[in-house]
């Protein structure tokens, strides 16, 4: 045994045998900058936990924290023609399909679902913001369509969750085609006479606002949502004035009229469920009434009687 034995070959072992640590284990805020977490993040639903930054957050996992014990059903969506117009700009269309398919692991810009939420049976429909900036194309409007009709055919009421950039251009008019589309999807809700609740997340932009995200019974965003048809800089450049602070977010268009709650995320579920039974009649949920897991047998987790000890 000598120095290299007992020195250099352990010393070698452990600096190729170190662990690097993975890159995801941290978040950075874009707000305040504070490196937050996973685990803290992905408990409070990506909300920062120093500043309040609503950070995206993908619709499945919205609606795991949204529905009882996180369970859901979800509808089935018409798939429309991939390429109608076999667009290509830098890549070709089904490329970008394919690509945003990959990153999100979703089929398409919008999931559509049906559960209960505070035992309250709703049919919700949520947009991807990560896919290709949860714009509006064929798919988004055969959605929202086969979201009516499925609380139509439950009479349910329907929450959509708005986040997009506008209109697909892939898709030129057919994309523009889905804004009437979907008002009739919307008309068809209130002809049933079930509720239409939309939540504007960050942000809701172009034709998504001018047509379904603005009308619902009751308008809801999350705090400093950008809510616009064209943003404050185009507006600003040709208008060439200056605009008020905080323009086109969430609070200033509170006080001005056009929504009705801003509410933070943690807070948004028990928001929508006393909304939602209040529009469809039923009495006030009771906190911590919820049914026990399915696997369960009823009679298991009855309290047993304390046997009486013998005198």
């Amino acid at each position: 045994m000598n120095w290299i034995t007992n020195y250099v070959r352990p010393r070698i072992n452990s600096i190729f045998s170190r662990r690097e640590t993975p890159d995801n284990l941290w978040t950075k805020c874009d707000e305040c900058g504070t490196m937050l977490f996973h685990r803290e993040v992905a408990d409070n639903l990506n909300v920062c936990t120093s500043c309040g930054h609503h950070m995206s957050i993908s619709p499945r996992n919205r609606f795991k924290a949204l529905f009882d014990g996180g369970v859901f059903t979800e509808v089935k969506v018409p798939a429309p023609k991939s390429d109608p117009l076999h667009f290509r700009d830098q890549k070709k269309y089904p490329d970008r399909l394919k690509a945003a398919q990959k990153e999100t692991g979703e089929a398409e810009a919008m999931l559509v679902v049906a559960g209960e939420m505070g035992r309250t049976p709703i049919v919700a429909a949520a947009q991807d913001f990560s896919f290709m900036a949860g714009s509006m194309g064929m798919y988004v409007g055969n959605a929202i369509i086969a979201a009516a009709k499925e609380a139509i055919r439950l009479k349910r009421p329907l929450i959509l969750f708005s986040a997009a950039g506008g209109a697909r251009m892939q898709e030129g008019i057919l994309s523009l085609m889905q804004m009437p589309r979907t008002t009739v999807a919307i008309q068809m809700l209130k002809e049933a006479n079930l509720p239409y609740i939309v939540v504007l997340t960050h942000p809701t932009t172009g034709g998504v606002t001018a047509s379904y995200a603005m009308l619902g019974d009751v308008h809801i965003a999350e705090p400093n949502a950008l809510i616009c048809f064209a943003g404050p800089r185009v507006i600003e450049q040709t208008i060439r004035e200056k605009l008020p602070e905080g323009f086109q977010r969430a609070e200033y268009l509170l006080d001005h009229g056009m929504l009705d709650r801003v509410i933070a995320r943690p807070q948004m579920r028990d928001e929508l469920i006393t909304i939602t039974r209040m529009l469809m009649g039923m009495p006030p949920a009771v906190r911590g009434d919820l049914p026990p897991p399915a696997d369960l047998d009823p009679a298991e987790i009855e309290p047993k009687p304390e046997p009486v000890a013998e005198k």
